[in-house]
């Protein structure tokens, strides 16, 4: 499990810092059903909120009012699911007599996890005995709710799930694209870990060029042909750039129109990551169906941003906008880009992040000699100047990125940052109408 610190405010959805950082360790929970039937709001809550979050998209739940009373009188007409929630505010012998009953209409392969009210070392005994898969003693968290049903339903003997890291733009030409191939490239090179990128401008990806790369089949042929995608389909798809890292590259033609629904993309980025152990999503800069469900279900967002107003907008927008579909999951990463470009009129990188509430992963300052003549030989920074400070700073990111180190606040400077400040100020008021 990842142990960044996160600069962030404390409200972050109807997650603490604590429940964000627990949720982190937990995969998502497969294709099941799921009912509940609470006697409490209580209980209620944490449920309907868990059945919300991302890593349980595949699953379906649905939370009755009523205790095992209700589920007794349900079940007499209507089949079991794989999983049943009972909450139970009875005594001990009561609930045992209560689970006796409805297990007579209860599927065999069908499991139950009661939340009770009793802290009862024996009736937790007695419970499993009878075939409970788990006993769970009331007031319980959304995030509570998650764990019992990853522990039941995610095979601890499966193969790990790898971690998926997506990078988008705030704007077009901000160089998202640039800077997650070169994090791949620093990943794989510096930890000697398996990484695969994922193109997914399919029109437009420049994957194949920077990693100097012409593949004969990519990404568009796994994403119309869903159901042939499988641990050794995709393998035969994959262009090796480096000893640990590959490529679904994606046609970057436009001999066909590249319309998606919202799942398009979901059964390749499911078996990439079983593939390795770091995917990394070169998403568009595009908010369409696809693209927003990609970057709700990734594990990590990183949002790359140049200073300048617009850029503050859109990067504060997406913020919003990704910790709303995400609350339990910590806000998305901030890399500020082409820093320092001469004459340009720029917001100071603090002044930048203090409306969005976060500290900077990294600030890139303008190299473009040495981000020219890299794309120009299809070659990473990394390898035309490993000692340059921008290499440096993107091994910082992808240190940060795998949890070896933790995002560095930067101290703000003087009077130069204060004057920054008070521009960008009257500036965001005109924008937003409220000055």
């Amino acid at each position: 499990m990842s142990n960044l610190a996160y600069d962030t405010p404390s409200d972050v959805g109807d997650a603490s810092q604590q429940d964000i950082a627990a949720m982190q360790a937990l995969r998502p929970v497969p294709r099941i059903s799921i009912q509940a039937f609470c006697e409490t709001e209580g209980v209620a809550n944490p449920i309907e909120r868990a059945g919300a979050d991302r890593r349980m998209a595949k699953a379906h739940v649905k939370v009755h009012m009523g205790g095992i009373a209700t589920a007794i009188e349900f079940y007499q007409s209507a089949p079991t699911p794989n999983l049943i929630l009972l909450e139970s505010r009875s005594e001990p012998k009561q609930l045992l007599e209560q689970l006796s009953h409805l297990s007579e209409y209860c599927d065999p392969s069908s499991k139950v996890v009661v939340i009770g009210h009793y802290n009862d070392v024996g009736l937790y005994r007695e419970l499993i005995r009878s075939g409970i898969s788990e006993y769970v003693i009331a007031p319980v968290s959304m995030t509570d709710i998650v764990s019992v049903v990853s522990s039941i339903f995610v095979d601890p003997e499966a193969d790990p799930i790898g971690r998926s890291i997506a990078f988008i733009g705030a704007k077009g030409g901000v160089g998202s694209s640039t800077i997650a191939h070169n994090v791949a490239w620093a990943m794989s090179s510096l930890f000697k870990s398996e990484v695969v990128v994922a193109d997914l401008d399919l029109a437009f990806g420049t994957a194949n060029i920077n990693f100097d790369q012409d593949p004969a089949q990519g990404i568009a042929e796994a994403v119309f042909a869903p159901e042939r995608v499988d641990e050794v389909y995709l393998d035969r798809l994959l262009a090796q750039c480096a000893e640990h890292l590959s490529l679904l590259a994606a046609p970057s033609t436009l001999e066909r129109v590249y319309d998606f629904d919202s799942d398009a993309f979901a059964q390749v980025i499911e078996t990439a990551q079983r593939s390795a152990p770091l995917l990394v999503l070169d998403v568009p800069h595009i908010w369409s169906g696809w693209s927003k469900s990609t970057l709700i279900k990734a594990d990590e967002i990183v949002i790359t941003a140049t200073p300048e107003l617009a850029n503050l907008r859109n990067t504060k927008n997406m913020m919003d906008m990704l910790k709303r579909l995400r609350p339990n999951d910590p806000p998305p990463k901030l890399v500020i880009n082409q820093a320092g470009v001469p004459k340009r009129p720029e917001i100071a990188a603090s002044d930048f992040a203090e409306p969005l509430g976060i500290t900077p992963m990294a600030v890139i300052n303008f190299d473009p000699l040495l981000f020219g003549n890299a794309a120009n030989n299809g070659r990473m920074l990394g390898e035309m100047d490993a000692k340059s400070p921008v290499v440096g700073t993107i091994n910082e990111i992808a240190h940060v990125l795998t949890g070896r180190s933790e995002i560095k606040s930067k101290k703000k400077v003087g009077l130069g940052s204060l004057l920054g400040k008070l521009s960008l100020s009257k500036k965001w008021r005109f924008h937003r109408g409220i000055g």
